[in-house]
């Protein structure tokens, strides 16, 4: 099939965006890397009537360290992360997530902040920025806010983004010392959507014992969803893998699954407990 018919602007500057932005309200969506829109828009089950290319605003072309987090712009595509993209722990556990996120040609051209503008739940990018706590850079025409990816996300598709507004940046800490992280995913063929998927991020101290946890759970709800609770029952303790079967049978009582023609709820609460338990096996392997 083909799109339906619609406008086509490539402003060049994030101000010239926001202008086409206002002017056009809900009619326009956004084009980065296009993975999930143009499909979407050729079985017409997106018409935008404006659209509005993000490529040629080299401002938004960014990926760097700075202050202790990792600083993502519009522009940075999923293929950036094939190799750790810095020397910190957080470089080898993007690395590791890359890898599942659709095939090789669709890395090359879907973006990291496209992923989570589109906030689809069976995102890696939002199961990553939803549990390791990372913030937004949103713009629009009265100036720039920042929101925790906690409040960023409202179910599935939506997200806290305003008709008029871009999300510019993501910021992710980038993981000190002695941080070291597991990614554990579940679909029925390389490349498909996540039936459930896990990141845990673990501080272990000199002594041997977790000083700190990051876990969350995604692919299983209308949004990735961070185990907090789990988190603070993680610390204190030695890792081994009687703690990390613990932990995944919690969380497979903590979380209410949805059920689709993919997988019954049941199914998925079963691949929540083995999911947590596998990603916090491989943050220690």
């Amino acid at each position: 099939m083909k799109p339906a018919p619609f406008s086509y602007f490539q402003p060049t500057s994030v101000a010239e965006m926001l202008a086409l932005l206002g002017e056009h309200g809900d009619d326009g969506k956004i084009l980065a890397g296009g993975q999930s829109l143009v499909a979407a828009m050729n079985f017409r089950l997106a018409r935008p009537s404006v659209l509005l290319d993000l490529n040629r605003i080299a401002e938004l072309d960014f990926l760097r360290p700075e202050a202790g987090v990792l600083r993502i712009g519009a522009l940075t595509r999923h293929a950036a992360f094939h190799k750790p993209v810095v020397d910190a722990p957080l470089g080898r556990l993007l690395a590791a997530v890359v890898r599942h996120i659709a095939h090789y040609p669709i890395r090359q051209r879907g973006t990291f902040t496209g992923s989570l503008a589109h906030a689809d739940p069976a995102s890696e990018w939002c199961l990553v920025t939803t549990t390791l706590g990372a913030e937004m850079v949103i713009r629009g025409r009265t100036g720039e806010r920042v929101v925790p990816a906690a409040a960023f996300f409202k179910g599935t598709f939506r997200t806290d983004l305003a008709d008029d507004e871009l999300l510019v940046e993501a910021r992710l800490p980038l993981l000190g010392a002695g941080w070291t992280g597991g990614f554990y995913e579940f679909a029925r063929r390389a490349g498909d959507f996540a039936l459930a998927m896990s990141l845990a991020a673990l501080r272990i101290e000199g002594g041997g014992a977790i000083a700190e946890a990051r876990l969350g759970i995604g692919g299983v709800s209308d949004r990735a969803i961070r185990l907090t609770a789990l988190e603070q029952a993680l610390v204190g303790r030695r890792p081994d893998s009687a703690l990390f079967a613990e932990i995944g049978a919690a969380a497979s009582k903590a979380v209410e699954p949805s059920a689709d023609i993919h997988a019954t709820a049941d199914f998925r609460r079963d691949l929540i407990r083995t999911a947590v338990k596998r990603a916090l096996e491989r943050a220690v392997a």
